[in-house]
């Protein structure tokens, strides 16, 4: 009876989403992103060696325990913390056995116009954030929202929104991310996924019971780290396919608008599918325009909004044009090129001996081995997603006290941790369709309000401007 409930349940969430994705969602992220690129003058553009320069003229492991917030540094590492998960390696990999390697493209067309949503998330965040009576920081759309839309409107919007990301990332989120940790180490190095989960749950709570302190602690170390060894690793792959990497690259363009060629179907439904797989993995992995990272930003502790703005260009920068890519160059040298396994055919990444979970330590195994490629991605795989827990815990935790105050707080972490061992023994599909759907539905309000606060957003950027021609 079980079974039959969860089908019927995973057949009605996956149409809600297949509606979301295809008719609201891309237009809503690609319009945003449009406006503010317009808007700013292509700020993500204009302003990217100033981002670059903020993020690493300034990179340190030990940016110090600040009395209230954190380092501009700290918040973006919480940010990347955010964006730099299973979406990356799992999501990237879904997208491209349902889109094809075309949906890569799609997802750096969202990824480029999400630059410019980022920037106006993060300023809008550093502008309406309110100080808390202990000197800390509350910040996040909520409070853009409700400044956008006064009165029942607004808190309307931002009470949807607020239920919506507890939904999606404080718990079914992060169900997601422990499942992958789960599924993988169990491939890799032969642990029950139960133990996974018990392990996650009791370092987790740790760090939860820190606060921000301690999690800004975390992510300014690990970050850093394990993008690094993710790339090293990515670069070895990618150096022994170097003959593949041109047809590799010729792929991704190529599919991008003829996707039919690779995934079956009439040419109208594989576009769709491409162009909408690139889309909702892509809000998965970068979440710009989804509203999460806002909550990290708002804590920075910069006097100036445009600071913060383009430092977190670099994190969707990052996320999506380094880890992703690197991550879908390997899989798509490896796999689909003449005699990968997805080689020419379509039908084939239907198959249930590859898929989303484990693509990617297959790619990553064919050149270094099956087992040293498995275990590879699984550590890779266990930070990122580890990370990714951390910072949507104090994201969905920063919406719990809006909502009840501080006495729901206690109880939140509690249902947090028992939904991240959950997640590491509960099945895949459901967990992620839903999580899909609310990430989906986060967009919505998020976007009303950054549409209405246009003219916030625009201020910021000209009062920057004006001293640089100051000087």
């Amino acid at each position: 009876m079980f079974a039959s409930v969860e089908a019927t349940l995973l057949d009605i969430v996956v149409k809600i989403n297949t509606y979301l994705s295809n008719y609201i969602l891309v237009f809503l992220l690609v319009g945003v992103g449009l406006w503010y690129s317009i808007k700013t003058r292509f700020v993500q553009v204009r302003c990217f060696g100033e981002g670059m320069r903020k993020v690493f003229g300034n990179l340190s492991l030990r940016g110090g325990k600040h009395e209230h917030g954190m380092s501009s540094f700290q918040a973006l590492a919480t940010a990347i913390a955010a964006q730099v998960g299973t979406g990356n390696i799992v999501g990237g990999s879904g997208a491209i056995l349902a889109g094809g390697p075309g949906a890569i493209f799609w997802m750096w067309v969202i990824a480029f116009f999400g630059m410019a949503t980022i920037y106006a998330e993060a300023t809008l965040a550093i502008q309406t954030r309110q100080k808390s009576d202990d000197g800390s920081y509350k910040g996040g759309p909520v409070y853009y929202i409700t400044t956008a839309f006064r009165g029942g409107f607004g808190k309307f919007l931002a009470g949807f929104f607020a239920v919506a990301i507890i939904l999606a990332l404080g718990f079914m989120g992060c169900m997601v991310q422990s499942n992958s940790i789960g599924s993988t180490f169990e491939t890799a190095f032969g642990v029950p996924s139960w133990i996974v989960g018990v392990v996650l749950v009791v370092i987790c709570g740790f760090i939860f019971v820190g606060g921000v302190q301690r999690l800004a602690a975390v992510t300014e170390k690990l970050v850093p780290v394990m993008a690094v060894v993710f790339l090293l690793g990515g670069l070895v792959v990618l150096v022994m396919r170097i003959q593949y990497l041109p047809e590799t690259f010729g792929m991704i363009f190529k599919y991008a608008f003829q996707p039919q060629a690779i995934i079956g179907g009439a040419f109208g439904y594989a576009l769709k599918e491409a162009i909408s797989q690139g889309a909702k993995r892509g809000l998965f992995s970068n979440e710009a325009g989804m509203g999460s990272t806002p909550h990290a930003h708002a804590q920075a502790n910069v006097a100036d909004p445009h600071d913060q703005g383009v430092v977190a260009m670099i994190g969707v920068f990052m996320d999506t044009f380094v880890v992703l890519t690197l991550n879908a160059l390997v899989v798509i040298s490896t796999l689909y090129t003449p005699g990968g396994p997805l080689a020419e055919c379509g039908a084939a990444a239907a198959s249930e001996a590859l898929n989303k979970t484990n693509l990617a330590q297959t790619a990553f195994g064919s050149v270094m081995g099956v087992e040293a490629g498995a275990m590879f991605v699984a550590i890779c795989l266990f930070f990122f997603a580890f990370s990714t827990i951390l910072s949507w815990n104090l994201f969905g935790k920063i919406n719990v006290e809006y909502l009840f105050g501080r006495k729901g707080v206690a109880v939140y972490s509690v249902l947090a941790l028992v939904f991240i061992f959950l997640g590491t023994v509960a099945s895949n599909d459901l967990v992620w369709e839903m999580t899909d759907m609310f990430n989906n539905l986060m967009v919505i309000p998020n976007a009303v309000a950054l549409f209405a606060l246009t003219n916030m957003v625009v201020k910021s950027v000209r009062a920057h401007d004006g001293k640089q021609l100051q000087r």
